[in-house]
Parts: C-alpha cells; sequence; structure tokens
C-alpha cells in the first residue's frame, strides 16, 4: 500500500472517532472553559474540526510561520455548523492527499513562529503530526465533556460510559 493510500486510511479512520466526540458538544456549552489557560469549547472543537484543512496546508506550502500568517479560525455556535465545517474541512485535506503522490511526502515543510523553528519534518511526516494532533485535542474535548457530565464515545473501542462491567 501506498504511503498515500495508509494516510487516506488512517484520516478516515480517525475522522469515524471524531465524528463522535464533536457530536456529543452541547449547543449550550459553547463558552465554557475548564480553567483560565483553557480554550473554550468553541476555541477546541472548531480547531478539531479545521485540522484536516492542515494536510492541505502542508502539502501546498513549505511552511507555517505564525509571525506572518496570523490566526483567524471560522466562527462555530452550534452542533450543525460544527458538524458541516468539519466534514467540508475532511473532504478538502482527503481531496488534496487523494491528488497527491508518495514522492510529494519528501520535502521538507517547517512549522514556526518567526525565527523560532518549531518543528521541521517531511511533508509526510507533518501530516502524520497534524493526526496526532487531532487525537490529542480530540482527549482535551473528552476531558472538556466529562467535566460537563456528557458521556463521552469510544475511540478504539468502548468508554467507560459505553461499556458494560459486570
Amino acid at each position: 500500500m501506498s504511503m498515500i493510500a495508509t494516510l487516506l486510511k488512517e484520516m478516515e479512520q480517525e475522522a469515524q472517532t471524531t465524528r463522535k466526540m464533536l457530536s456529543r458538544v452541547p449547543d449550550d456549552k459553547y463558552d465554557w472553559k475548564p480553567h483560565p489557560k483553557s480554550m473554550t469549547v468553541r476555541q477546541l472543537s472548531t480547531h478539531i474540526a479545521e485540522l484536516p484543512t492542515w494536510v492541505s496546508m502542508v502539502l501546498n506550502t513549505n511552511e507555517l510561520d505564525f509571525a506572518t500568517a496570523p490566526y483567524n479560525p471560522v466562527i462555530i455556535n452550534n452542533g450543525k455548523e460544527l458538524m458541516a465545517y468539519f466534514e467540508k474541512s475532511l473532504e478538502d485535506g482527503k481531496a488534496h492527499l487523494s491528488k497527491a503522490a508518495d514522492e510529494d511526502l519528501q520535502p521538507a515543510w517547517t512549522l514556526r513562529n518567526g525565527k523560532e523553528i518549531y518543528s521541521t519534518s517531511t511533508r509526510g511526516e507533518f501530516i502524520r503530526i497534524t493526526y496526532c494532533q487531532v487525537v490529542h485535542h480530540r482527549a482535551q474535548l473528552g476531558v472538556y465533556l466529562r467535566l460537563l457530565d456528557i458521556p463521552i464515545p469510544g475511540s478504539y473501542g468502548p468508554s467507560a460510559d459505553e461499556a458494560s462491567f459486570n
């Protein structure tokens, strides 16, 4: 299996879990956050929903420089908008990845903030880092939902809310 095919398969597998998690976000808690240093539910869930577009960005650029590319997130106000945004982002990422060839994954890609370089890796490696970011932020969202007493969906098997422990 090519690396592109492997990455597409993983993207779709993670999307299934991401859909389940994002679908649990309650419309009346978008401004809630568990700690002053934490993102709000809106910020966190929007970031999760946009991350598939990072695949497209990585394939079409050589770097992301936070100093020159200000972050302007889409404003999401409810679950319907959130799910639509995620599906649009997912289709964007999959479309660009589907058009790529394995050799497109080899050039270097850099994440920086001005002169401070956070990481330099191949495009393929950074696409995997992007997938890890989805999982990382999805886990954060799981903590938020737990604190809001909302049942957590399973990720790679049943969650404590879904499993029956006899």
